[in-house]
């Protein structure tokens, strides 16, 4: 029996992207500031911004999360208690950290904001679950490592809120605790500066001149086809990955995820519609994906040993910037080639998507073209489509 729904949590790299995700359906938002984050080469949140992604997300009924997950060291610690402070006043609704101190500190002096245990604390098991629960934490990331049946069990036997990993790019290290970034590259991946390098493609032997080279990347996680099972063991939040990822597909596979969760709690039979589900996620991703260790031990068939084939997806044609009802006039600003006689397809922040074949289409004088050949150009496509086209909307070739 399922008691409350489960929530959905969207990365933000940005402002635009928190937005984005917000508005296609994701329940709750999470992302890093300018300090204390793991992914410091995203733009991250100023307090300005901060302010503004808490009133958003508020007036759309919806959730904010800070990350404050980094190693910290002496040097690190300094000042985080005054922006700690700062950052709640601008309204934030929880931290996403793993530091006890850190924890100790919110929980003591900030009682009406949640303490979150972040991934990087790699919680495996019940009983690390039912010490930082002691401590005041309200929820916990498991590790990636985790099976589904020791979720069970965890949920089972700790009645804690449990948060777990759903989509996205998976580290070659134990829960993200990667040391070899620092050795390499002097990039510190545990402070922020993770130089990916597990990606890398490594010689064999020292003189190899071969072809054939050598990594330790992971294919990218995906559980779209396990989501029933998830919910029905009771797990509190799907968490998808990509604070780095485009606004494309952050909006598509937030938007799909939206659909499958809603799938199974209006209780509807239509196979077909799942699977047009995930053939839309499917196409989305850059990397082979995989369900790791939800149903099994993670094995070779789950990595890339020998190279990898990334895909450059150009399936993001544009984004719509208005409609003209009366005219049957889309405008969109251009992101990917595309000619007359295409089949597309424009979707929506609320679920709607109305496929149709390019017929006319106008540059941004409303002279006649048959290609849209420069990206951030404006065009202007002649279709009649049946609902409004809101903000955000988006169009893409037809999957």
């Amino acid at each position: 029996m399922i008691n409350k729904k489960v929530e959905l949590l969207a990365p933000a790299g940005d402002l635009e992207r928190l937005k984005i995700n917000l508005l296609y359906g994701a329940d709750a938002v999470y992302f890093g500031g300018k300090q204390y984050s793991l992914r410091a080469n995203a733009s991250n949140f100023g307090l300005e911004e901060i302010k503004e992604a808490c009133d958003f997300a508020h007036k759309l009924g919806k959730k904010v999360f800070l990350t404050l997950n980094i190693v910290f060291h002496n040097e690190d610690i300094e000042g985080v208690e005054e922006y700690i402070k700062q950052v709640v006043e601008c309204g934030i609704d929880a931290f996403i950290i793993s530091d006890p101190f850190i924890i100790n500190h919110i929980v003591t002096n900030y009682p009406n904001v949640e303490a979150h245990l972040s991934t990087q604390n790699s919680t495996t098991n019940k009983d690390t679950v039912l010490f930082f629960k002691e401590q005041g934490v309200k929820r916990v990331v498991l590790a990636r490592e985790v099976s589904l049946k020791e979720m069970k069990e965890i949920i089972d036997e700790t009645n804690t809120d449990i948060e777990v990993f759903i989509h996205g790019a998976m580290c070659t290290f134990y829960s993200g605790r990667c040391c070899l970034s620092n050795y390499v590259t002097n990039r510190d991946s545990n402070r922020g500066g993770c130089a990916q390098i597990c990606r890398f493609a490594y010689n064999l032997e020292e003189d190899d001149s071969s072809d054939t080279k050598f990594t330790m990347a992971t294919k990218d996680l995906n559980l779209s086809r396990h989501i029933k099972d998830l919910i029905d063991v009771g797990v509190t939040s799907l968490k998808v990955e990509g604070r780095m990822r485009s606004l494309y597909y952050t909006a598509t596979v937030i938007g799909t995820y939206r659909k499958i969760i809603d799938y199974y709690y209006e209780n509807r039979n239509d196979e077909e519609y799942l699977e047009e589900q995930y053939r839309i996620l499917d196409r989305v991703a850059n990397r082979e994906t995989s369900s790791h260790y939800l149903l099994k031990k993670a094995d070779h068939t789950d990595q890339y040993y020998t190279g990898r084939q990334e895909l450059s997806n150009q399936d993001f044609l544009g984004l719509i910037k208005s409609y003209d009802k009366e005219n049957k006039i889309l405008t969109l600003t251009e992101r990917n080639y595309f000619k007359l006689g295409d089949n597309v397809e424009v979707f929506t922040p609320s679920g709607d998507t109305y496929s149709f074949t390019i017929e006319k289409m106008y540059n941004e004088n409303m002279e006649e073209i048959d290609t849209a050949r420069h990206p951030e150009e404006i065009i202007n496509i002649l279709v009649d489509i049946p609902f409004e086209v809101e903000e955000y909307s988006m169009m893409r070739i037809k999957v």
